[in-house]
């Protein structure tokens, strides 16, 4: 089958996953605690939609961003619940979840590179690669909400502090690949880990109240704005397919 995610990763792909990201953490709050349906039904909720959407996903013989990009921001909705039930409902301590969440990704990446001998973006080309890029995806969402909420609440940051530090050590990740010749796949990864935690402290800063140090736009503003953005560069890029240009032809 052809490649099952964007091939040509552009700016468009990093402002929907920063989005995605958001929707994520605002989505899972607002599905918790606004509409009362609490962690456990909400979890229930989203995993059944993540799951049926992962079954049209995994179904496709090619990249279709509509599905793609839906499954994204279903998993960014499940990563966040699956950080939260841990510390909120089981109580684990959010430097363990931390560890938790960093030790399976690790896991995943090495049994990834055992297994393939590639961990690269281009070449999820076959079931058992479109498995491993999902689980990594989960996890990495799943550690940026624990370390997220680890940096922000745990060490008294606040939400614009934590966003500007991921913003900063994005943009030094981007520097090293830009300027020193980073081998492209692990500062994709590293950048793509490093976004989790930058959408969910520009989330909260976004949603929550201004006497908790955010903006008071709402957890309900917030998801519309950013899912209604999603929806039209999602839209533009299955029309334009500029991420999704043969490989020969890159």
């Amino acid at each position: 089958m052809l490649n099952k995610v964007p091939v040509v990763i552009t700016i468009f792909f990093w402002i929907i996953k920063i989005m995605a990201t958001t929707v994520g953490e605002t989505a899972a709050d607002l599905l918790n605690a606004k509409l009362n349906l609490g962690l456990t039904y909400t979890t229930y909720i989203m995993s059944g939609l993540l799951l049926i959407t992962l079954i049209f996903q995994f179904k496709s013989r090619k990249y279709v961003p509509s599905i793609y990009w839906l499954t994204v921001v279903l998993i960014s909705v499940v990563g966040t619940l699956g950080s939260d039930n841990l510390a909120d409902n089981l109580g684990v301590p959010l430097g363990t979840t931390t560890i938790i969440f960093l030790i399976a990704m690790l896991v995943t990446f090495a049994a990834w590179y055992t297994s393939e001998k590639t961990m690269s973006i281009h070449s999820i080309n076959t079931t058992k690669r479109e498995a491993f890029y999902w689980l990594a995806i989960l996890f990495t969402f799943a550690l940026g909400t624990a370390a997220g909420d680890l940096i922000a609440e745990g060490l008294n940051l606040g939400y614009w502090r934590s966003a500007l530090l991921f913003a900063v050590l994005i943009g030094v990740v981007t520097i090293a690949y830009y300027s020193f010749k980073m081998n492209a796949v692990l500062a994709f990864w590293i950048a793509y880990i490093l976004t989790r935690p930058f959408g969910a402290s520009l989330g909260d800063f976004l949603s929550q109240p201004r006497h908790a140090g955010g903006l008071g736009l709402g957890t309900v503003g917030t998801s519309v704005i950013f899912l209604v953005i999603i929806l039209v560069l999602v839209i533009y890029l299955t029309k334009s397919k500029i991420d999704d240009i043969k490989l020969d032809e890159a």
